[in-house]
């Protein structure tokens, strides 16, 4: 290993959130490039694993693959020839989405024996499938909105599941991030345009009933004995947290940092956002996102991402921040928390003899 660690950032993706993993890697990277040597690859919307030589680019770079083989250690080798062109000591996995955070990308990394940031096959193929996650949270007791699960092939159940939970409903693919594909039903007539969008990336989707509730979030950063940050909330600044609220450069949707709410719910945020981080078993680092409806003050856990947005002005840094841990230092943390999570898994008996 070199004196400087060698990260090789791994970015882009075959999924809806392509655009949103690049405006993350150009921050992790640069913040990584304080304490670590950058190794910048591009997976480009065809499935290329493309090794960039001057940071993150939206395209370009030398075609390179990673060789499913213990003995190999991690090498990037290009694909024309097979020729060694960098060795990694760690991955940093910043893929958004299906072919990323869906546990595929970590079962590679996996079978290379590699260290990486983050949750690992299990807990990120459920994390993103929203069906998986949520009957996990159900049996975790956590607080949720009431929600159904439909199949393609059971298109035609939809009115009837619809009429069971009340309107407004929400219609959301089972496994993409990012609000990409995320309808508002406000009338019947409004549901099948709705699920045309979500089946158009999923042949699962989920109907979630909809509640007038404040949108509050908390990060959550460790392994064998993780912590939560102090929660913050999101005010779009539109009707929902839609895709264009998140990221358009006109957004006016506002970060409130931390959450103005009463110490006793600052400590239940944190509390459910620990037992959601457990539910999954997830490691390394998350974001957990939960409901405070208005009538109720009930708090309701909607969902956890095991790669969240990780831009220097995206949730989950900026909850870390004002928690007392600053962008670079929570990288090398990461960065850290992999290579002992590795050497840990590295001591596990793989035979069997007495």
């Amino acid at each position: 290993m070199s004196e400087r660690e060698r990260v090789a950032l791994v970015f882009g993706g075959r999924s809806g959130e392509h655009e949103v993993s690049l405006r993350s890697a150009a921050s992790v990277a640069a913040g990584l490039a304080e304490r670590h040597e950058v190794l910048c690859v591009l997976v480009d919307k065809a499935g290329r694993w493309l090794l960039q030589p001057d940071g993150p680019q939206p395209s370009g770079g030398e075609p390179v693959f990673l060789a499913a083989s213990p003995a190999d250690r991690g090498r990037l080798r290009r694909l024309a020839d097979a020729r060694s062109l960098a060795e990694p000591d760690i991955y940093f996995p910043l893929v958004h989405g299906t072919h990323g955070e869906d546990g595929t990308l970590q079962g590679l990394l996996e079978l290379a024996a590699v260290p990486y940031v983050g949750a690992g096959v299990a807990a990120s193929a459920v994390s993103m499938d929203k069906a998986m996650m949520k009957a996990l949270f159900a049996r975790a007791g956590l607080p949720q909105v009431d929600y159904r699960v439909l199949r393609a092939r059971d298109r035609s159940a939809a009115p009837r599941l619809a009429g069971e939970m009340g309107l407004p409903l929400f219609v959301k693919p089972a496994g993409l991030g990012s609000s990409v594909a995320v309808s508002k039903v406000r009338s019947p007539g409004e549901l099948d345009a709705a699920l045309d969008a979500a089946f158009a990336y999923d042949e699962k989707v989920v109907l979630e009933q909809g509640t007038d509730a404040r949108e509050i979030e908390v990060s959550i950063l460790g392994d064998e004995d993780p912590e939560a940050s102090v929660p913050g909330e999101i005010v779009p600044d539109r009707e929902f947290y839609d895709y264009d609220s998140k990221y358009s450069p006109d957004s006016r949707t506002e970060l409130r940092i931390p959450a103005p709410v009463s110490p006793e719910l600052t400590e239940r945020v944190r509390e459910l956002g620990l037992r959601a981080f457990s539910a999954v078993d997830a490691a390394g680092y998350a974001r957990v996102d939960m409901f405070l409806e208005r009538g109720t003050g009930r708090l309701l856990v909607n969902e956890i991402n095991t790669i969240p947005g990780f831009t220097s002005i995206s949730m989950y840094p900026k909850l870390w921040e004002a928690s007392g841990v600053g962008y670079p230092e929570l990288l090398a943390r990461l960065v850290a928390l992999a290579r002992e999570r590795h050497a840990r898994r590295a001591r596990r008996r793989t035979d069997y003899g007495r």
